[in-house]
């Protein structure tokens, strides 16, 4: 499965995805592409989840290319902003890219 991100500032919640095969849970949604055959095209418009960007396409070597989108708030780092695609992703948590760290501002008077 190929997973290409779609940087978004205007999603204001996080975004937790699980890979199982040829399904995605996402947010806890589950979307099973298993019954889609080599050269299948799934268009965005028949996926009932905003987080899809695209249409899913079955490549004719199996491979899934799924479109989702990325949640970029203030802190977003380089790598949510300009995201890689996600090749060969492995069964389980799906890692993505992480914000910034909160910068804490120096506290005055110290010992």
């Amino acid at each position: 499965m190929r997973i290409k991100l779609s940087p978004d500032a205007n999603i204001g919640i996080e975004l937790y995805m699980i890979k199982a095969g040829d399904a995605l849970s996402v947010n806890g949604e589950y979307f099973d592409f298993s019954p889609m055959g080599s050269g299948d095209t799934l268009p965005v418009s028949a996926i009932t989840s905003a987080w899809f960007r695209s249409d899913v396409e079955k490549m004719d070597d199996g491979e899934l290319i799924i479109t989702i989108a990325l949640p970029n708030g203030s802190n977003a780092s380089p790598e949510q902003k300009f995201p890689e695609d996600l090749v060969s992703v492995p069964d389980g948590p799906v890692v993505l890219p992480q914000p910034l760290q909160a910068i804490q501002p120096p506290v005055e008077g110290g010992a």
